[in-house]
């Protein structure tokens, strides 16, 4: 089952990918194994449940292969040394004029986490261990980045400044321009703390008062009199995140978190953001 052409790998996937040192050859080609890693992301089976044979033409591989593989680094080791956001970063830079910035919708996503491991704490209103991540898409719902995970059981302005920060260095990176942009996101993210950090960014928060801080958020009108502002019908824009959550929910390695390792984690969500992107940029290159 493929969720990405060959050609498309070749092309955006594969040259991001690092290969083993001190001259080893690879016993199966690289995008071989890459299909079987989408495999897994998709339908959410088991490392040691990969249909290997299936994937495999010239030469079998098990799937600690696939997962270790230490000649041609596959996986486990693409993740430790960042393979996986390079691939993100490479395919936003070169493709963000598909974005559509009149708006950046932010918010937070508890997972359920059902194997132990890094980054994850008991959450009362999901009855069970999650892992929390802060993610930021477009108008169009396309994920832009994510923040490193944290444990459950912290609220969503825990570190704040320094996760918002870590996305917008990724932007960076990828060469969009921030300044200037307006941002949405709902009363969990009213504090004075992050509407700093925005305006350090140059990024204009657009926060739906929280009833229990008290705010006192006015209209545009009321700009000079001090108070926050917080517009209504551009709200309305945040809407779109909830296409993000549905189509990162499409794989099912992300539903539940099984994942030992938070860098593993956080290196499918970045193959899930890829493989999102670019199935909308073909959808745009054929209308």
């Amino acid at each position: 089952m493929g969720i990405l052409n060959k050609s498309t790998i070749e092309k955006w996937i594969l040259p991001n990918l690092t290969i083993g040192k001190r001259g080893f050859e690879t016993t199966a080609p690289l995008i071989e194994v890459v299909e079987c890693i989408f495999h897994r992301l998709k339908t959410g089976c088991q490392w040691r449940e990969l249909p290997t044979k299936e994937f495999f033409t010239t030469k079998q591989l098990s799937w600690q292969s696939v997962y270790y593989y230490r000649r041609a680094t596959p996986f486990n080791k693409w993740s430790k040394s960042g393979c996986w956001q390079k691939v993100w970063i490479d395919i936003l830079s070169s493709n963000r004029h598909y974005l559509d910035l009149s708006s950046i919708e932010f918010d937070g996503s508890h997972t359920p986490a059902k194997n132990g491991g890094d980054a994850i704490g008991y959450q009362g209103r999901k009855a069970c261990n999650t892992t929390n991540a802060l993610f930021m898409s477009d108008n169009q719902g396309i994920v832009l980045g994510m923040s490193t995970p944290q444990a459950g059981q912290h609220h969503d302005l825990f570190e704040i400044e320094f996760l918002f920060k870590e996305i917008c260095n990724l932007l960076k990176k990828a060469g969009v321009n921030l300044n200037g942009l307006f941002l949405n996101a709902d009363p969990g993210f009213d504090g004075e703390n992050f509407r700093k950090t925005c305006e350090n960014e140059n990024i204009i928060p657009n926060i739906k008062p929280n009833p229990r801080n008290n705010s006192k958020a006015q209209s545009f009108e009321s700009f000079q009199k001090g108070t926050h502002i917080f517009d209504e019908e551009f709200y309305k824009n945040r809407s779109v995140i909830e296409h993000s959550n549905a189509w990162i929910d499409g794989f099912k390695a992300l539903l539940v978190r099984f994942e030992f390792s938070v860098k593993n984690w956080v290196s499918f969500h970045f193959i899930a953001f890829s493989v999102i992107f670019l199935r909308k940029i073909n959808k745009k290159r054929k209308v």
